[in-house]
């Protein structure tokens, strides 16, 4: 086994390691989600942890490491009987991305349970991390139905296996570690509560610590037991600090007046349920222990209001986590005075208790999350580029280029899905083949049995019982009668949205309206769990705003800031698209896209353009690609050229309004898919 890196060697990044150490010092905590860009000591600071964990015992054999003074009386290996545990260091598991459900909570033998009545157990990861430490890197690409399992059993305390009717139970209780970069996607926000605290970090911009950490960094992979000797006594020490705060922890106070400035934060940034007040609690009183004491004070809050509520404060999806730390301190100061009068008693609302403000947690200063939209400028029109159309605003320049403008408020929009049946990534807009859903029928297994369909298994087994000497109640089973329940379910799609920021579109303030209408559009696909992509064109040519990612929020910067004017080349857009798919493919085969195109339907620039972009867009159709056309075109007079691209494309035409999820033009659209068969 490798040497890891010393937890007391990683430079910096003071939020990452007192996030670690909190929760080391009581579990109570639930854990910690470390958001940042790559190559910031991430997962090594994860992993150097596990050896300052104090070391377990164990009951000898017990693949569930059973606690000798007190085992699980429910554990699949129990009853166990009186004998001296075993130490062993504490584990850090590693959950991989593209974990089974059964590699993650075990799976059981249905073979020999419908057979032989045995609750024949494998067990997961789960049960390897009981006592231990639970390491998930990149946790927001893991399947919502693992993360749900996982989160589940990190608040209960254990996992439970059903199949059939057959259950086990075993304990899992275990550190919980999830890193993320939140360029790759977002956690859902109901999953984001389930983490106890949540630290920010990112790479040093000040040389002489960079210095510092490729230095330290290059001598631990020339000699790494000769650097972490050097580190010996540092890791010696903390592990003793660890120690210490533990058992602290069970004597230190949270007063009437500490609570009480909880609850007046977690009340005034408006965070939902009771949970966040838990947690700031027992986060107070890990840091009160960490320092050595028995009282817990408004310093302990504030930095426990840091680490414990910015990823639960209400805010829009595509805002980062944060605090506004000024009305942090107002909160604590506030809540302080009413408990500063020496003169009134403890339980007394309005005075006693802690006389502590609201002072400063040594945390560095985060990046406050809540963003102002730009102001809404005067629309920036300029003419329509097409022909046919009269200018709107005479004395523009057709071919400037004019600032980006605010968009419109963002509103639910109906359902664009792909159509037929996909085998692509868990997600939530088209039907798709998976491994949770409604059961649909049953198939021979392929590989190994994961979820077994009861009625077509004995359905199977049942002709052949009198030639197999069937002689009691049991029915014989063989591995050949077991049948693979199919389900269906819904996946992620890809959806690529071809924008048109030219100058037609930017007349009679079009812009903003069209801005939140895609806004809409990369909300729903964050709630149903898709990858986006981006392209504009305008000018002489099109480009990749933004390449497919799971990050819908950058795709949401990419087009709060994108400029309009100039010509309308519609065939560059199309074609692009067409590039970006095709290299998507090869990528990710099973994702369906589906292509979305903001337009009103024009085209100028160059020889025959409208030509031109009929036959991007029937490029697109014959290659069976789903598509929808979100007609953006305005006034009494309309020209229908949406509409004409949407039959060219293969797909359908939806103006603004009919987007919208309350018109009355109906509740879900399902694209067109080209060459569908009538």
């Amino acid at each position: 086994m490798s040497t890891p890196y010393p937890f007391t060697a990683i430079v910096g990044q003071d939020d990452l390691r007192l996030g670690l150490l909190l929760n080391a010092v009581s579990p109570a905590v639930g854990g910690v989600l470390v958001r940042g860009e790559k190559g910031t000591a991430k997962s090594t600071a994860v992993r150097a942890l596990a050896a300052l964990m104090p070391e377990v015992s164990v009951v000898p054999g017990c693949r569930f490491s059973c606690d000798p003074v007190a085992p699980d009386p429910a554990c699949p290996d129990g009853p166990h009987a009186d004998a001296p545990g075993v130490s062993r260091p504490a584990r850090t598991v590693e959950l991989p991305v593209g974990a089974s459900e059964d590699r993650l909570v075990g799976a059981l033998d249905i073979e020999r349970a419908l057979s032989e009545g045995v609750k024949a157990f494998e067990p997961g990861l789960l049960a390897d991390a009981h006592r231990g430490i639970l390491y998930v890197d990149e946790v927001n690409l893991l399947h919502d139905h693992l993360v749900d399992l996982l989160l589940d059993a990190a608040a209960m305390g254990a996992s439970y296996v059903e199949r059939e009717g057959v259950s086990v139970r075993h304990a899992a209780r275990f550190l919980l570690v999830g890193t993320m970069n939140p360029e790759e996607g977002e956690l859902r926000p109901q999953l984001l509560d389930r983490f106890g605290l949540t630290v920010e970090v990112a790479a040093s911009r000040d040389t002489d610590e960079r210095v510092e950490v490729v230095r330290r960094r290059l001598a631990y992979d020339d000699d790494p037991e000769g650097f972490a000797a050097r580190w010996a006594a540092e890791e010696s020490a903390l592990r003793e600090r660890i120690a210490a705060a533990r058992a602290l922890l069970p004597r230190v106070v949270l007063g009437d007046g500490v609570l009480r400035q909880i609850a007046a934060t977690c009340a005034a940034f408006e965070v939902d349920g009771m949970r966040a007040d838990i947690v700031m609690a027992r986060t107070a009183t890990a840091l009160a222990a960490w320092a050595g004491r028995e009282e817990v004070t408004a310093d302990d809050v504030r930095q426990a209001a840091l680490l414990a509520l910015p990823h639960r404060r209400r805010r829009n999806p595509f805002d980062a986590p944060g605090l506004d730390e000024d009305k942090l301190d107002q909160t604590l100061d506030e809540a302080g005075e009413q408990d500063s009068d020496p003169g009134d008693s403890d339980d007394d609302p309005d005075g006693g208790g802690n006389d502590d403000g609201g002072g400063g947690g040594g945390v560095p200063p985060q990046a406050d999350g809540d963003r102002t939209p730009p102001p809404a400028g005067e629309g920036g029109d300029t003419p329509s580029q097409a022909p046919e159309s009269a200018p709107d605003a005479p004395g523009r320049s057709a071919g400037a280029e004019q600032q980006p403008v605010a968009a419109a408020e963002p509103f639910r929009t109906k359902m664009l899905s792909v159509p037929g049946l996909g085998e692509g990534a868990a997600g939530r807009r088209s039907r798709a083949r998976t491994e949770h859903g409604r059961t649909t029928g049953a198939r021979r297994p392929q590989g190994s049995l994961t979820k077994l369909h009861l009625a077509a298994t004995v359905q199977a087994a049942a002709p052949h019982q009198r030639s197999r000497g069937r002689s009691g109640r049991g029915l014989v089973v063989r591995r050949d009668d077991l049948r693979q329940a199919t389900r269906e379910g819904r996946e992620g799609n890809l959806v690529l949205f071809v924008v048109d920021a030219s100058g037609s579109m930017a007349a009679r303030q079009r812009m903003s309206a069209v801005k939140g209408a895609v806004l809409s559009l990369l909300l729903d696909a964050y709630q149903r769990r898709d990858k986006v992509g981006l392209v504009t064109f305008r000018g002489k040519d099109a480009e990749v705003a933004l390449p497919p990612t799971s990050s819908v929020d950058a795709a949401a910067s990419r087009l709060e800031s994108l400029p309009t004017g100039g010509r309308t080349p519609l065939a560059a857009g199309l074609l692009k698209a067409h590039d970006v798919l095709r290299v998507e493919r090869l990528r990710d085969p099973s994702r369906r896209p589906l292509l979305v195109v903001v337009t009103d339907g024009r085209a100028t620039g160059g020889p025959e353009p409208v030509a031109l972009a009929g036959r991007a867009g029937r490029l697109h159709r014959s290659e069976g690609t789903a598509s929808v056309v979100v007609d953006c075109e305005s006034g009494y007079v309309r020209l229908g050229l949406a509409g004409e691209l949407a039959r060219e494309l293969g797909g359908t035409a939806v103006t603004l309004d009919e987007l919208r999820a309350d018109s009355i033009a109906g509740l879900v659209k399902d694209v067109t898919a080209a060459g569908r068969a009538a």
